[in-house]
């Protein structure tokens, strides 16, 4: 993120377990209502396996975006005149490689969500895996271009600030590596043995 907390190893760690017990909880509390759907890229994943409508996917990402808008909004008038960061490419890294990277990193968040959440051979880790892994990419990952593996968390930022340079690259990205998650466990791994949509966490 540019100008924020992923600019020092110390601000970067903190920034990795903040994300992982964030998201731990988020997907946890709302697993029964929705299946914890909070990210696009793994709503897109989950569509492109066959556990989720595509009417129902598009409600979903409209409410992930108005969430994570409200939320940044929320943030930005409680801190004042303080500079909350947006997501941004480090100095050095080009559009391309970041995408790349954004990729990749949510092709191993949606493969875990897959394995740990919606296969019907799945423990009962889900929830902490997802998060776990979130935190581990942005370790890899934060320091080039934030490690956002979802859309809406660079959405809402964004447009508080009305800040879109390089935007497209936290959609093209994780949205390409959670259509290829989606697609390469459900038709290569274990067709056929999945649970329903409202058991799919993200």
């Amino acid at each position: 993120m540019a100008g924020g907390s992923v600019s020092t190893p110390e601000g970067l760690v903190l920034t990795a377990l903040a994300h992982a017990f964030a998201l731990f909880a988020a997907v946890s509390t709302a697993s029964n209502v929705s299946g914890g759907h909070v990210n696009p890229a793994v709503t897109f994943g989950a569509l492109i396996g066959g556990h989720i409508t595509l009417p129902r996917s598009i409600l979903y990402c409209i409410a992930q975006l108005l969430g994570s808008s409200a939320a940044c909004a929320v943030l930005g008038y409680s801190i004042g005149g303080l500079d909350a960061a947006t997501f941004a490419l480090a100095a050095g890294v080009s559009p391309l490689r970041a995408l790349v990277l954004e990729a990749a990193m949510t092709f191993g968040l949606v493969y875990t969500v897959y394995a740990t959440a919606a296969d019907a051979k799945r423990g009962a880790i889900g929830p902490l895996a997802i998060g776990l892994v979130v935190g581990a990419n942005i370790l890899a990952g934060g320091a080039f271009d934030g490690a956002a593996m979802n859309p809406a968390l660079a959405f809402g930022p964004a447009l508080v600030r009305w800040a879109w340079k390089d935007h497209g690259v936290y959609w093209a990205g994780p949205l390409a590596g959670g259509g290829v998650a989606g697609f390469f466990y459900e038709y290569f791994f274990t067709p056929n043995t999945f649970q329903p949509i409202s058991s799919v966490n993200c």
